[in-house]
């Protein structure tokens, strides 16, 4: 039984209070879908950080930076929980000089049409951070897994430091929102936004939409970064990651669009404390990524940790259900500790 999930006995009748975080009346999972009683325990990745997790059929699909290279991982059959056991292959080697061929952080993985995009942040040769910029790459064929071609740098008009770039499709339109300087220096992050005219074409220069202002978005450096999109019937949130990513107190907030456009910045509401933030035995969880379980009736949030308190940038990655209230507002609860086990999506087969 491979490592990450295992079968116990749960007691017949335990509250949703005592199983899961946050718990609403959204509809109740598919009993018959999953094993009465199996469980898993986090990490379900052992190490990894900037976790982007995406279902497409029955599979899921994570990519992450690992030895300089961008690698997709396809996970067994309907098995969130255990990714970790997929299948892995390098789809992308940056190349050997020019302006983005080191320090590859947090690329996603985008279906755009028929075609698979990777969006990820690099820098030039000599790991200047000053130089990091956005870049893409389009899939060759309709398999995430295949070829992808470089499709360059995917930048603003004033083309500055940018990172943890996303696309957010809202109503017909798409949308590219990022982390990056108000100036040439580095002062702070921001969190960005501009209209997408292509998967690879900003209209205009970026719109600060958000600035780290509040005391427990500056520990360390005031940051605001990750940002990625949560979409509840008509709430469109932004959830992102805040204060430096090396220290104990890093956390997440989040922006809810209250107002009608997203180039707005009054359009956006901020929450005014994290909305999913540390505990005294979980340290620094950021960074997630969203998807639902197997059989669409489940919302699950997938982060990275600090390993423990101190440890900066050794992370691990954890997932855990959320929910959402009556009001389209998510609810994720409290990161629950490593080794704690808990219910297995619904869908999810008890083993293999």
């Amino acid at each position: 039984m491979r490592s990450g999930a295992r079968v116990v006995a749960l007691l017949a009748g335990l509250s949703c209070g005592l199983l899961l975080s946050g718990c609403t009346s959204d509809p109740a999972p598919a009993a018959s879908a999953t094993a009465a009683g199996a469980t898993f325990e986090n990490p379900i990745i052992g190490s990894g950080a900037d976790p982007w997790v995406l279902r497409s059929g029955d599979r899921y699909y994570s990519i992450q930076s690992a030895q300089g290279k961008l690698v997709v991982t396809r996970s067994p059959e309907d098995d969130l929980t255990g990714i970790a056991d997929g299948d892995a292959v390098t789809v992308w080697t940056p190349p050997s000089s020019g302006s983005h061929c080191t320090d590859l952080w947090a690329p996603e993985l985008h279906r755009i049409g028929d075609r698979w995009w990777i969006y990820y942040a690099a820098t030039t040769c000599d790991g200047d951070n000053a130089n990091h910029r956005m870049f893409a790459l389009e899939s060759a064929s309709d398999d995430p897994m295949g070829e992808y071609v470089d499709r360059g740098q995917v930048r603003d008009a004033a083309d500055r430091w940018a990172i943890d770039g996303t696309r957010v499709e809202w109503r017909g339109t798409a949308y590219f929102v990022w982390s990056g300087w108000p100036g040439a220096t580095d002062v702070q992050q921001d969190l960005m936004i501009a209209r997408m005219s292509s998967p690879t074409r900003l209209v205009g220069t970026g719109v600060r939409i958000a600035e780290a202002d509040l005391p427990w978005e500056r520990v360390g450096a005031p940051i605001e970064e990750g940002p990625e999109a949560l979409v509840r019937g008509d709430a469109l949130h932004l959830v992102y990651s805040a204060s430096g990513s090396w220290t104990d107190s890093y956390a997440l907030g989040m922006l809810t669009l209250t107002g009608d456009d997203p180039l707005d910045p009054s359009s956006w509401t901020k929450t005014r404390k994290p909305v999913f933030a540390g505990t005294t035995q979980v340290t620094s969880p950021g960074h997630a990524s969203f998807t639902t379980s197997p059989d669409g009736t489940e919302h699950w949030i997938v982060f990275h940790e600090a390993l423990f308190p101190g440890a900066g940038w050794d992370r691990e990655i954890s997932t855990q259900r959320f929910t959402f209230a009556a009001d389209g507002t998510p609810v994720f609860g409290r990161p629950i500790p490593d080794s704690s086990p808990m219910p297995i999506p619904a869908g999810q087969p008890a083993s293999r």
